[in-house]
């Protein structure tokens, strides 16, 4: 899923987890510019180093996980290992430990629906197993989870245009629905150049070629060195023909 992924070095968030390891960089979503779990692929394109170096034997990871379902109740330690398995599966592209931190996020989730951090990781874990998968149903489940989440904070941005994003990405798209919801997002947020580009990205799909280049130019406006922006206008010269911008 293709995002700008911007890592970034950070305490280890596996501190009290797993003995001993430091999780030096995570994907912070708000940054990226995939969808949520293009995390999987681009954690490893662009930053291949530390994908290898800091790498959990399976010991390491099962002895967590068996701690967690032996402690189901205790919402804190689903909650951080939860999301920590997830930035690391991320990380190393690893559709096997990003089940298993569905799994335990799911438990968390059921101890507390409020928490907004658990939602956002849960509905990532969903949309990005449904990329893997090509699974329709997951992103469904992946779009009501981020309606919940959009209860508890309604101005997040980042999962309104995953909610957008997840129709361009199922596997019958809904270019339609994408930019409905994308629209409402980059109205409200004039400078939020992710939802721009898959706005763009989808009224490519749907031949409104002027719009595309409307929207185009808005983001190049926002920030002229915009990652991605060149692959945009790539894409937009194709689908016309290869007509100059």
């Amino acid at each position: 899923m293709d995002k700008n992924t911007i890592l970034y070095v950070i305490i280890a968030l596996l501190v009290g987890f797993i003995g001993g390891f430091t999780l030096a960089n995570y994907i912070n979503r708000s940054e990226t510019n995939r969808l949520p779990s293009q995390a999987l692929q681009q954690a490893s394109q662009t930053n291949s180093n530390t994908q290898r170096n800091n790498t959990l034997s399976d010991n390491e990871l099962k002895a967590k996980i068996a701690e967690a379902d032996q402690n189901p109740t205790n919402f804190a330690f689903q909650k951080d290992l939860g999301i920590a398995l997830y930035r690391y599966a991320a990380m190393q592209q690893d559709v096997g430990i990003l089940v298993e931190s569905q799994r335990i996020l799911e438990r968390a989730n059921a101890l507390n629906n409020r928490d907004f951090d658990v939602l956002v990781a849960l509905g990532n874990s969903y949309f990005d197993i449904a990329f893997d998968k090509k699974d329709g149903a997951g992103f469904q489940k992946a779009r009501e989870i981020y309606a919940d989440a959009l209860r508890v904070n309604s101005d997040d941005a980042d999962i309104q245009t995953d909610i957008g994003i997840s129709y361009y990405w199922q596997p019958s798209p809904d270019y339609n629905k994408a930019v409905a919801a994308l629209e409402k997002v980059s109205v409200a947020n004039p400078t939020h150049t992710r939802s721009m580009q898959y706005l763009a990205r989808s009224y490519i799909k749907l031949g409104k070629f002027s719009d595309a280049e409307k929207v185009a130019a808005k983001i190049k406006s926002v920030n002229p060195n915009q990652e991605g922006l060149a692959e945009l206008n790539s894409e937009l010269a194709a689908a016309k023909g290869g007509q100059s911008q």
